[in-house]
């Protein structure tokens, strides 16, 4: 069983970016949370949070959600970038465990990190998801520059912080608008980062 940054979360975990050996010390280190304070906050748009995903296979999910990517700004070639997604999401489970998943991207495609995300009340299958059980409820699904590999690496530490509290997620399950979604992301990385403080 690998545990590289939850311990909380089951395995396996994403692993590490291209030509990175080692998350390093400032993301992983619980005292330097504040300074990723409002990290994943900066990165949502209520336009790019899609609260009932309809698809219940994984494939189409990952489009429906990466539909809310087109036209971004730092998203140079949708395709070429849907493209990539979806070849790095067959090469392993891009589960987290506890009904999360983060597919994701390293790709030319984008020149900065972009975020969207699905919640699906059913629930979307994720083949060969051991860590997921049967079903994602929510995604994130990022996008980032293959020359930046340590901004994913601060993004995916956020996030795990956030998501390894089970009453967080059951609040971010709750959500009723995406303006909501949001600020419960908000009061989470100001709870982390007063705690961490």
């Amino acid at each position: 069983m690998r545990t590289l940054f939850l311990a909380t979360v089951a395995t396996p975990p994403l692993p590490l970016p291209e030509g990175a050996t080692h998350f390093p010390q400032t993301v992983t280190a619980n005292n330097n949370f504040v300074r990723m304070a409002g990290l994943i906050s900066r990165l949502l748009d209520p336009s790019r949070i899609q609260l009932q995903v309809q698809s219940t296979r994984r494939t189409a999910a990952l489009n429906e959600v990466a539909r809310l990517l087109s036209g971004h700004p730092d998203v140079l070639n949708y395709d070429g970038f849907y493209q990539a997604l979806l070849e790095r999401d067959r090469l392993d489970t891009t589960c987290l465990g506890n009904g999360i998943a983060l597919p994701h991207a390293r790709t030319e495609h984008t020149k900065a990190i972009v975020m969207a995300v699905g919640r699906s009340t059913t629930g979307v299958r994720f083949e060969n998801s051991g860590s997921c059980g049967d079903t994602v409820h929510l995604m994130f699904m990022l996008g980032t520059p293959k020359n930046k590999p340590g901004d994913y690496l601060q993004v995916v530490s956020a996030l795990c912080k956030l998501l390894k509290d089970a009453s967080q997620r059951e609040a971010l399950l709750a959500a009723t608008t995406p303006e909501e979604f949001i600020q419960l992301i908000v009061a989470a990385e100001a709870k982390l980062a007063a705690g961490a403080a």
